[in-house]
């Protein structure tokens, strides 16, 4: 290789580098944002309550306790990002998820049946549901928010006839309890950590390479490698600071990864696969987009919608089952007050834009993060509940009005 070869390798790449650059800065200008103002809102909102609380707020148990808050939020949004994305809305999901779990909680209770029949149950519980609410909205063409609205109600009566009025129902077995209130072996973390970051870093660089040798517009190497470089940095960060000891007593021992978050990062990958890799994927895209357009494509629109409500209550009862690990029991105010309304503002947050086609599912998990921290930083300052709820309100209404702004940019940029 000449010296002007090399030259002309450096200059190309250089070229790529500030090309990537200026089209990132191109869409961001266009409206193209995704999960920047999140990832700008975690930053900042980590900045400020460290400030306020350093002492509490990144001490380890805090951390610990963060990771568990965000669980059944971050759940439920991950599947109403499938339901956000053909334009769609489900308000039954949080009652749904707390329907489910009193199922599953009256099983073990009542009817001794063991921890996996409960949880098929329940699962298929909010399947059935979902079901129903997307061949009343697809097939009968009740506008989504009547329908949702409708099973909103009905579900809180069948969860009230099912426990009892002002009844609770204990949820005991140690696998269900497990999820949220224990934590994995310190060495089963790391290896998991590993194989996560293993997995990523070559799924990235095996679609650089797949990409280059077929000549097809890709992201510079540099780019690929700093971005798995992040990633496994957080993944790695947060491994060690979870498997750190966090117990009060010296007597004890207490780390590791609880179970609850392995479950999110294994339903992250699902869905990211599904959505990104699939056929099925790129049809709810399609419809989100423009589901007249999809059905003269060829997309069976009917089966698109129902099949993203059955995913969204089907996530829901997993969500109400995590919510029910936490709290060691199911009320029958399980799924109601603010449960939908955060997850909902969980997956706008994130990214998921309200208008449809736009969004990923790892929006949930960086928006149920959002909504977590500012739970969770806000009862460490000892805020009144009312000023909670206009602060979690302003975030989620910044949100909004910044989907709609870049919606906007978006449509004048022809995009």
């Amino acid at each position: 290789m000449t010296l002007a070869d090399s030259d002309f390798a450096t200059d190309r790449r250089e070229h790529d580098m500030r090309s990537a650059l200026l089209d990132y800065w191109h869409r961001i200008k266009a409206g193209e944002l995704g999960a920047l103002p999140a990832v700008l809102g975690l930053i900042s909102l980590v900045a400020l309550f460290t400030a306020l609380k350093p002492d509490t707020f990144l001490s380890k148990g805090n951390m610990a306790n963060l990771s568990v808050q965000a669980l059944p939020i971050t759940i439920l949004a991950m599947g109403l990002v499938f339901v956000l994305l053909l334009g769609e809305i489900d308000l039954a999901a949080g009652v749904a998820s707390g329907l489910c779990a009193a199922v599953l909680a009256k099983l073990i209770t009542d009817a001794g049946q063991p921890w996996y029949t409960a949880v098929l149950s329940g699962v298929a519980i909010g399947i059935v549901i979902g079901t129903s609410i997307g061949w009343l909205v697809s097939v009968l063409r009740i506008p989504s928010f009547v329908v949702t609205l409708a099973f909103f109600l009905g579900l809180q009566g069948v969860t009230l006839r099912l426990i009892g009025e002002g009844g609770t129902v204990p949820v005991r077995d140690d696998v269900i309890v497990a999820l949220s209130n224990k934590n994995m072996p310190i060495w089963l973390g790391w290896a998991l950590a590993g194989v996560c970051v293993a997995g990523y870093t070559a799924t990235q660089l095996l679609r650089w390479r797949r990409q280059h040798v077929r000549r097809l517009h890709s992201k510079p190497i540099e780019f690929v490698v700093a971005q798995c470089a992040v990633v496994a940095a957080a993944l790695l960060i947060s491994t060690y600071v979870l498997s750190l000891d966090r117990a009060p007593s010296p007597l004890i021992t207490l780390g590791g990864i609880p179970w609850g978050v392995p479950l999110v990062a294994a339903l992250l990958i699902v869905c990211t696969f599904v959505l990104g890799r699939t056929a099925y994927g790129r049809h709810i895209y399609a419809v989100g987009g423009n589901s007249e357009a999809a059905r003269r494509a060829g997309i069976n629109v009917t089966r698109i919608r129902i099949s993203v409500f059955m995913i969204a209550s089907g996530l829901a009862a997993v969500s109400g089952i995590v919510a029910a690990s936490r709290l060691n029991s199911v009320a029958t105010s399980a799924g109601g007050g603010n449960t939908l309304l955060y997850a909902v503002g969980a997956a706008v947050i994130g990214g998921t834009s309200l208008f449809g086609g736009r969004g990923k599912a790892r929006d949930a998990v960086l928006g149920g993060l959002v909504i977590a921290l500012i739970d969770n930083g806000l009862g460490l300052l000892g805020t009144s509940a009312y000023l909670s709820y206009l602060i979690t309100g302003l975030v989620l209404l910044l949100a909004a009005s910044i989907d709609a702004l870049a919606r906007r940019r978006r449509s004048s940029a022809g995009r």
